[in-house]
């Protein structure tokens, strides 16, 4: 970790309270107590539990007390697999090219082909997209990889399914569009409906990424979270009617939960199961929206 580094998470107070818990500094936490103070170092005002009304403050709750034990699968990448090859369908998942490996060492990058995505399982952001071998940095790949490795992502966020997930490397298939591209479609489902999304676009560009959100209608929506939304025009899908029905199938099995979908050559392919997205610490713009989106999640008495 450079200087500049440090010095940008000394000045994020949340930043650097999530370093020291993904570190395991702050096991000593309990759960509650640590999602609290995190909650109000990100979002500068405390955490109402008891009686929570905003999208953000709802996911804190389903975080601290919905329990399902599938769970665990859901966001293990490599023990998804098989759940969607039976709930939907081994013809929605990505290929692998090779994997698992329980550390990066044991990769033979000789076998891989030409191009080829290398993940991690059991994190958020352990990915390496390999466009053409030659050019690849093969020790720092591996670095990062056995690096993430050694990562429980759970303590970071206190995510408790990420906790009992055994990690390990897979190798996806390159997969992109005409051109070059890889656009995601993230469908937000409450109960089991999906109510909205949105795209990710401009990823590999000067620009940098855009995320735009669109209703089921594909009309444009205002709202705002990490990135810029685009101003380009974003052509539905034509596959989106299947993806609404992907996303419907997979949603039922929690309150929230984001369905990510891919859009392969007018087919669509399933990325992730994302049960709290940025960790519910996330502003959303405008502010009406996080009461909207959390009005849709309903939890139990």
């Amino acid at each position: 970790m450079n200087i500049e580094t440090l010095k940008y998470i000394k000045n994020d107070p949340k930043r650097l309270f999530s370093m020291l818990g993904s570190k395991g500094l702050l096991n000593w936490m309990p759960d509650e107590a640590y999602v609290k103070l995190q909650f109000r170092l990100a979002m500068g005002y405390p955490l109402d539990l008891k009686n929570p009304k905003t999208f953000n403050e709802k996911l804190q709750w389903l975080k601290l007390h919905d329990h399902n034990p599938l769970y665990t699968t859901l966001v293990d990448k490599y023990a998804v697999r098989q759940y969607i090859g039976e709930t939907i369908g081994e013809e929605y998942l990505i290929p692998l090219v090779g994997g698992p490996w329980k550390n990066a060492d044991e990769i033979d990058f000789d076998t891989l082909p030409e191009q080829f995505v290398l993940k991690c399982n059991h994190d958020s952001g352990g990915v390496i997209v390999c466009r053409d071998k030659s050019k690849l940095d093969i020790e720092s790949a591996k670095k990062k990889l056995n690096e993430r490795l050694q990562t429980n992502y759970y303590y970071a966020n206190r995510e408790w399914p990420y906790k009992n997930v055994k990690p390990c490397v897979l190798a996806e298939k390159y997969m992109a569009d005409e051109k070059g591209e890889l656009e995601d479609y993230k469908f937000f489902c409450f109960h089991g409906e999906p109510k909205l999304l949105y795209v990710c676009t401009e990823r590999n560009t000067e620009r940098g990424l855009r995320t735009t959100y669109f209703d089921l209608n594909w009309e444009k929506l205002p709202i705002k979270r990490d990135f810029p939304i685009s101003d380009a025009e974003i052509e539905k899908p034509a596959c989106f009617d299947e993806m609404i029905e992907v996303a419907k199938r997979l949603a039922a099995i929690s309150p929230y939960v984001r369905i990510d979908l891919y859009d392969i050559q007018g087919k669509p392919c399933f990325g992730e199961f994302t049960l709290y997205p940025g960790s519910g610490m996330r502003f959303i713009d405008p502010p009406e929206w996080n009461e909207k989106l959390g009005s849709w999640i309903v939890l139990p008495e």
